[in-house]
């Protein structure tokens, strides 16, 4: 199953809640995206047929495997650019609110070369045009 920006978006928010919390019910994602309770069913029922989460019975959603893995990279990719982004004197609000766009469009290979090239020693600085 192919997930759409607004699906990772709630992956990623289950994984950070599950760190902060332990345990994560569709209000506490409904609080944190600042979203409706319907929407959140909605999203966890397509997560949930996708096998990208599970909820037990006490009403708890729990990222399976999938899950969990397709939201560590979405946080890992949000967590690089809002850093890099604060680096860069963006402030930190629309730093968060940017790096939640590009970690959506970016692909995997063009992340990982920016990844190596921001962590290497060597910084290769590009001339600017003036003068």
């Amino acid at each position: 199953m192919k997930l759409h920006a607004s699906g990772e978006d709630y992956l990623e928010a289950i994984l950070v809640l599950h760190k902060k919390m332990g345990m994560v019910r569709s209000v506490d994602v409904a609080r944190h995206m600042e979203v409706s309770k319907p929407s959140v069913c909605h999203a966890v029922a397509t997560l949930r047929d996708g096998g990208f989460l599970t909820m037990d019975e006490d009403h708890f959603l729990h990222l399976t495997d999938v899950g969990r893995e397709v939201a560590e990279q979405i946080y890992e990719k949000h967590r690089f650019f809002t850093d890099r982004l604060i680096e860069a004197g963006v402030d930190p609000e629309t730093a968060e609110r940017d790096a939640c766009r590009l970690e959506h469009v970016i692909s995997e290979t063009s992340f990982q070369k920016l990844k190596e090239a921001a962590f290497s020693g060597s910084r290769e600085v590009i001339p600017s045009d003036e003068s």
